[in-house]
């Protein structure tokens, strides 16, 4: 054949080879015999087409770890329901081989040592065949005709998770409990330090940190749910059953929809979770997990955790050296605080000689002081900080050293000084970083005492004015930088007059106030004088005129009318200065040209924010030529004063630059 008259079968000869090489083969089956091994990259499916179990590496790990694993079949998210071999990985998979050797199921490394086998003492006289189930039970059968019995089965095997059908059992003979463990990890599926078994006595979950240390418990199962998970009962998707015989106790499930996909995971978190995957938003829906709160895991975050984070960070200061430097640990208070089990208690006269009993003792960690004073030596592994008035508990002084201790709003820590507070860098529980406003006195929502704060997203590229006025970093900003902010803060402006529930006219817009995250998109900040209106509220008068000249419209410096068209006359002077500084393209133009429309005397002639959208966006190819600027001449008084003769662009832009009456338009 002529391939250069005919290329087309070489194309799909080549395309044929790309997709056999960007896919995963698989044998096509859901059985596992004795001259049928997977190895590589080769995978078996159930006979549905559920599940399919082969190899896999763990999260995004840059390691060579390998594990065989089991996954549903049907989402497009991989989502590993069991593990083999999750102690022992292997590095390479090609050389590797899951078979039936010496009546068991074992998996050999690329040296051919077996790392993992079902570890059956007894071997069946028959042929064997390991299958993979449609309901996610990978099971070692005789494989003589018309046999079913079992040898092994891996829902008596399970790793982090419970599908439905499924056991989780307690052997009434061997005492032994079944467990749900998690992983050490995102990226380890090795045994973690949390996990799910059933508490036999009470008929009830049971959840142990390290297997010995009970932290939650379901609550006893009264037919229907369990006592202390309320929550379930408003997401019944499951039929939940108890049984309980001589040779054992256990819970199992089904679904009311079996086409739904959805089971229980043991998290890395210490939490368990019911899960639901919505093929909508390719994503698995939390339809509930337990324990609620993430302080209520025990030793989550390690030692010192407790309901706010994990509390220490720095190393303590101790002894002389400490005393030199001025670095002398320091304590925080925590109120009724669950205290740590293991107190010593020291014989003193007060408060006081009690932490210094402490302080001076390198290995203290904490003290509390009641009708007598208690230390702790070492790790506090499970501090929590009690919610509930009906539940008293004592105030703890945690030893933190000094520098750790007066992070709460360092001068370090200090991002910039607003109007009516200082702002802070902090940061959540969860690592997330946040800004954080400490109000004065006569401003802001009161969360504790006399204590006024108000929490932000975090902007690691500050405001807008940062960066427009400041000739260094103005270069930073391109001309598709700066109109992509301008259709960013006309969306949030367009967003609060229209789109919102509520009708809300910013009155503070200004470049200062326009926040902008690590990709540069803008967020409009601070509400401290934003106004909401009713739906069909235009305009509204207001005695105390309050904002930011050279930003606020003149019929609200003069008569104190504000309206949605005050945050059109701010959002164009925002708009002007962000493209004075550079005209390199036809949007400049046109970003002039509405500027100018949205500062015109008469407000009516000012366009809405929905109209600057469709002209930002290229919706309007012929715009309107802007009529009188408001010039500080006093108020329009009617339309009429408004039929002057239209000025060119060139020349309203001119006059914008060069008349000192314009005390609206500063641009510089």
């Amino acid at each position: 054949m002529d391939y250069k008259k005919n290329p087309w079968p070489m194309m799909l000869s080549f395309l044929f080879i790309c997709l056999s090489l960007n896919n995963h083969p698989s044998l096509g089956v859901d059985t596992i015999s004795a001259d049928l091994p997977p190895s590589g990259d080769q995978t078996i499916i159930s006979n549905g087409w559920n599940f399919e179990l082969g190899f896999f590496t763990p999260g995004s790990s840059s390691r060579s770890n390998y594990y065989i694993g089991m996954w549903y079949k049907k989402i497009s998210r991989r989502t590993i329901v069991w593990v083999a071999n999750r102690e022992t990985p292997v590095s390479d998979r090609i050389s590797c081989v899951l078979r039936i050797s010496d009546g068991n199921l074992v998996l050999f490394n690329e040296s051919q040592i077996p790392i993992w086998s079902t570890n059956l003492s007894s071997t069946s006289s028959g042929p064997l065949e390991a299958v993979l189930q449609d309901d996610g039970n990978f099971v070692l059968r005789d494989g003589s005709a018309n046999s079913s019995k079992l040898l092994w089965q891996s829902f008596d095997n399970p790793t982090h998770s419970w599908l439905p059908s499924a056991k989780l059992a307690y052997n009434n003979k061997t005492k032994q409990n079944m467990h749900i463990i998690s992983w050490k990890n995102s990226e380890d599926p090795a045994p973690g330090p949390f996990a799910l078994e059933v508490q036999q006595s009470t008929s009830s979950f049971i959840i142990r940190w390290n297997k010995s240390v009970p932290y939650w418990n379901s609550g006893p199962w009264d037919g229907k749910i369990f006592s202390w998970v309320p929550k379930m009962s408003a997401n019944f998707i499951y039929n939940f059953s108890y049984v309980s015989n001589e040779n054992e106790s256990y819970f199992t499930y089904s679904l009311y929809d079996p086409s739904i996909i959805s089971g229980f995971v043991m998290d890395i978190s210490g939490q368990i979770q019911q899960l639901s995957w919505m093929e909508s938003t390719k994503q698995w829906n939390l339809l509930w997990s337990q324990p609620k709160i993430q302080c209520e895991v025990y030793a989550f975050c390690g030692p010192f955790d407790f309901s706010a984070g994990c509390a220490r960070k720095t190393s303590l200061q101790c002894g002389n050296d400490s005393l030199a430097n001025g670095k002398r640990d320091k304590f925080w208070e925590m109120p009724n605080m669950k205290l740590p089990d293991h107190p010593q208690t020291v014989a003193v006269g007060n408060s006081s000689e009690c932490e210094s009993a402490c302080l001076n003792n390198c290995s203290c960690t904490a003290y509390a002081y009641g009708d007598h004073c208690s230390i702790w030596i070492g790790d506090l592994l499970n501090l929590q900080q009690l919610t509930s008035s009906n539940t008293y508990g004592g105030t703890l002084y945690l030893k933190l050293a000094a520098s750790e201790l007066s992070s709460n709003f360092s001068d370090e820590n200090k991002l910039g000084q607003g109007g009516y507070g200082p702002v802070y860098k902090g940061k959540l529980p969860s690592g997330q970083e946040i800004a954080v406003k400490r109000l004065s006195r006569v401003s802001g929502y009161c969360i504790e005492g006399s204590e006024k704060i108000l929490l932000y997203e975090y902007m690691p590229n500050k405001s807008l004015d940062f960066f427009i006025f400041d000739q260094k970093q103005s270069m930073n900003l391109d001309w598709e930088m700066r109109f992509n902010i301008i259709l960013g803060i006309a969306r949030g402006i367009l967003y609060l007059h229209q789109d919102s529930r509520l009708r809300i006219i910013h009155r503070d817009l200004k470049t200062s106030n326009i926040l902008l995250d690590h990709k540069m998109n803008p967020k409009i900040s601070d509400f401290g004088l934003a106004r909401i209106v009713g739906d069909r509220q235009t305009e509204a008068i207001i005695s105390k005129v309050a904002g930011t000249y050279g930003y606020m419209s003149p019929e609200y410096v003069i008569d104190g009318i504000f309206s949605i068209k005050f945050d059109v006359f701010s959002f164009s002077v925002v708009l002007l200065e962000i493209i004075s500084g550079k005209r390199n393209t036809n949007q400049f133009v046109k970003c002039l040209n509405i500027g100018l429309l949205c500062v015109q005397a008469n407000p009516s002639d000012r366009s809405t924010l929905s109209i600057v959208m469709k002209m930002l966006d290229g919706e309007t190819v012929n715009l309107p030529t802007p009529k009188r600027l408001a010039f500080f001449i006093g108020r329009d008084q009617s339309s009429s004063t408004s039929s002057n003769k239209p000025e060119s662009i060139n020349e309203q832009f001119h006059n914008i630059k060069n008349k000192s009456q314009c005390i609206q338009c500063q641009i510089s």
